[in-house]
């Protein structure tokens, strides 16, 4: 099978599949085109509430595929950047579930998800200095702000790659689960993900991103919505709450 990016919908959570697994999921320029339209469509599609990227098999990403670099490096990296910018702007919650390598643009696109779960044995790399390449600057913000500039400088200085203990320890990734249990966990969080209000992820998601141009806009939101009162009324009442705001509004 040709390297290609799979997803589906399910209860309103989709999911992602980085699928290349004759080179441990590396992404070809095909794929890193291919993201940002996909990503689009899921970001339009009501029916879903938030996204899971992952990879095929027992592995995340191995990186950008080499042979790629070859003949256009700029053009490589911005395919691949696209690809993340188009990720981190995504509306909607959006999470990572890694197993087994997540190096390169592995850890490019997990990064700019806003969680990233782990089973334990995974590893994880930032490794442009063994290819001479200047990793691009929204990515070493984006990597800086997770882990910290020490953290950051580290792996990108030395290209060596950590375990889930370290990443955990560091802040790369928020959980790590034992082996065979990566899945069920992020099947449960994400259900709890489609439970509750997309307005509360909307505005929290851009103001945890650095917006602050936008408050006026989200009380206004929250004022017309309506989820405020369904989430008091609720809670009072101790049931699950139902709210109705979605990302268009």
């Amino acid at each position: 099978m040709e390297p290609e990016l799979l997803h589906g919908v399910t209860d309103g959570v989709a999911t992602v599949v980085l699928h290349h697994p004759a080179k441990r999921n590396a992404m070809t320029a095909a794929m890193w085109r291919a993201l940002p339209p996909l990503l689009d469509a899921l970001a339009a599609d009501p029916g879903v509430r938030t996204l899971v990227l992952t990879g095929a098999g027992g592995t995340f990403c191995a990186g950008a595929d080499i042979s790629t670099l070859q003949d256009s490096p700029d053009e490589a990296q911005t395919l691949a950047v696209r690809a993340e910018e188009a990720l981190a702007a995504f509306p909607k919650p959006t999470l990572a579930a890694v197993k087994g390598h997540c190096v390169g643009g592995g850890a490019q696109l997990a990064a700019a998800c806003d969680l990233r779960f782990a089973e334990e044995g995974a590893l994880f790399g930032v490794t442009p200095a063994k290819l001479g390449i200047v990793y691009p600057s929204s990515a070493t913000r984006r990597l800086v702000a997770l882990v910290g500039p020490a953290t950051a400088k580290y792996l990108l200085f030395s290209g060596e790659l950590i375990d889930t203990e370290r990443a955990l320890r560091t802040g790369l990734v928020d959980e790590v689960l034992p082996a065979d249990e990566l899945d069920k966990r992020v099947a449960e969080f994400t259900r709890v993900l489609t439970s509750r209000s997309q307005l509360t992820q909307a505005a929290a998601k851009e103001f945890a991103d650095g917006r602050t141009d936008r408050d006026a806009h989200w009380a206004a939101q929250a004022r017309g919505s309506g989820d405020t009162a369904a989430g008091v009324t609720a809670f009072l009442e101790r049931r699950e709450p139902r709210f109705t705001w979605t990302t268009s509004g």
